[in-house]
């Protein structure tokens, strides 16, 4: 039962982390949405231009953040399953917290994918 609990411990501390740094780089390459080309042209001059090198920096902040937050949920999750004992009875705060973490890293993937 010991070696079950070191095994969740480590997959969660350097599984999550390494996870999310894969997709990092890959955020670098989002390209802009084209927009519909079936819209009137005269409609895109009235629209402001927004700058791509400007929305991913935007994104790569966003990214940034989420994963600094990512990062202590998952610490925090490797502290909540060391204190408890998991085979007897399964802590519904550490339910909880797998699922944050689970939401956050489907928002980081689909920020970096574009």
């Amino acid at each position: 039962m010991e070696s079950r609990r070191k095994f969740l411990a480590t997959i969660v501390s350097v599984g999550v982390p390494a996870g999310v740094l894969t997709l990092m780089p890959s955020a670098q390459v989002r390209a802009t949405r084209r927009q519909n080309p079936q819209q009137p042209k005269d409609d895109d001059s009235n629209q402001p231009k927004l700058d791509p090198k400007l929305i991913l920096e935007a994104n790569q902040k966003e990214i940034r953040k989420n994963v600094e937050r990512l990062y202590g949920l998952a610490s925090e999750l490797k502290a909540e399953v060391e204190k408890t004992d998991s085979t007897h009875v399964l802590s519904v705060a550490m339910l909880r917290k797998t699922d944050e973490i689970e939401k956050l890293a489907r928002e980081i993937r689909s920020r970096a994918k574009g």
